[in-house]
Formats: structure tokens, C-alpha cells, sequence
């Protein structure tokens, strides 16, 4: 019952997506939908995709696929060449299909599907930098405002809070739609719009 209150409370997810879009300016870290448009699924070139990124340290990885298929496994360099799913170091699948990843360390993560969806190209490997030193301050114009950045351990806990109360969301309505007759299949369709909106916003 407390499960479902909260989902009928929570009814405007672009809302929470307009928050994190602006708790994103906040601070200089940015979020890579895996994939691009393509999304989490077989037969797309990943390594040809995150040459095509660059990524920072508190940047987060966003990953878009079917939840009955196919899952996202952290797993080690061996285990990632090998496609082995046995010994993984994090699942980060957490049942809604729109899961999302902190990079927390420069260092390099590698990521595949289980289920032996990893030998059809579900396997992904990026390496993770520093964030480039900011450029010095320069006294801004009369006029303009100054900017201010949160401090990276605050920013980070508000990111984490609405990133994952929007994947709840989306996964309240998936269920509301899946359960209500006559409806349409139309949720994965929904988010990928709002998501696609908040790529244009950055």
C-alpha cells in the first residue's frame, strides 16, 4: 500500500527530469546515455561509441534496455575480454531497465550483458579521467552574475537522489500503463523522449 500512495504521489516525471538538468548545471559533471539513442542492446559497436565520449570522474553512465532481455554487469578486465558473467563485481541492474552508474574513480570500468548477450557485442569498456583543471578566474562584468558550483560530495548526493527517484517514477508509471486496460505500450517510447530532451538541454 505505501508503495503504491507513493507512485500515485509521483506523477510528473519530466518535473524530477527538470531537476536534474538544472542540478547538472550546478556542478561540471555530465550524464552519457550508453549507446546513444541505440541504447543497451545487441549488435551496436560500444567501443566505437565511447571513443566518441569523454569521461570525468562524478560523471554518470545511464543505461537503456529491455529488463526482461538483458541486464549490466561491472565486471573486471578478464572477465570482460572473456565474456565471463559468473564473477562480477556489481550489478547494477535494479529492475527498471533505466539504470544509471556513478564514475567514481579515473580509472578504467568494463561493463557486459549476461546470458551470453555479451558474445552479441553487450559489453562496454571506458576509461575515466580527472576532470580538466578550471579555467582561472577571470572578474566578471558589472552585470553578469557569478556562478557558483556545489561542492562535488553535496552535488553528488542530490544527483544520486533525483537520478534514482526518477528511475522510480518511470518504473511506477511502467506499471501503472502495463496494469491498466486498453492502454498502450507507450513507456519506454516516453522516457526515451524525455531523456532525449534533457541530451538537447545540455
Amino acid at each position: 500500500m505505501e508503495m503504491i500512495s507513493f507512485c500515485s504521489k509521483l506523477r510528473h516525471p519530466l518535473i524530477l527530469l527538470l531537476l536534474m538538468i538544472m542540478a547538472l548545471q550546478c556542478v561540471s559533471v555530465k550524464l552519457h546515455r550508453v549507446g546513444g539513442k541505440r541504447g543497451w542492446n545487441p549488435n551496436i559497436n560500444y567501443t566505437e561509441w565511447a571513443a566518441s565520449e569523454h569521461f570525468y570522474v562524478n560523471d554518470w553512465l545511464i543505461f537503456y534496455f529491455d529488463k526482461n532481455m538483458y541486464n549490466v554487469l561491472e565486471v573486471n578486465k578478464t572477465n570482460y575480454e572473456n565474456c565471463r558473467d559468473q564473477e562480477f563485481m556489481t550489478n547494477i541492474s535494479r529492475g527498471s531497465g533505466r539504470d544509471v552508474f556513478e564514475l567514481k574513480e579515473a580509472k578504467v570500468y568494463f561493463f557486459l550483458s549476461s546470458g551470453g548477450f555479451c558474445w552479441s557485442g553487450m559489453k562496454l569498456a571506458i576509461s575515466v579521467h580527472q576532470p580538466p583543471p578550471p579555467p582561472p578566474p577571470s572578474p566578471p562584468p558589472a552585470s553578469s552574475k557569478a556562478a557558483s558550483l556545489l561542492p562535488p560530495a553535496t552535488a553528488s548526493i542530490i544527483i544520486t537522489t533525483l537520478l534514482l527517484t526518477f528511475s522510480i517514477v518511470l518504473d511506477c508509471q511502467s506499471k501503472k500503463t502495463s496494469e491498466a486496460k486498453g492502454s498502450k505500450e507507450g513507456d519506454p517510447i516516453i522516457a526515451s523522449l524525455e531523456y532525449d530532451d534533457y541530451s538537447d538541454a545540455l
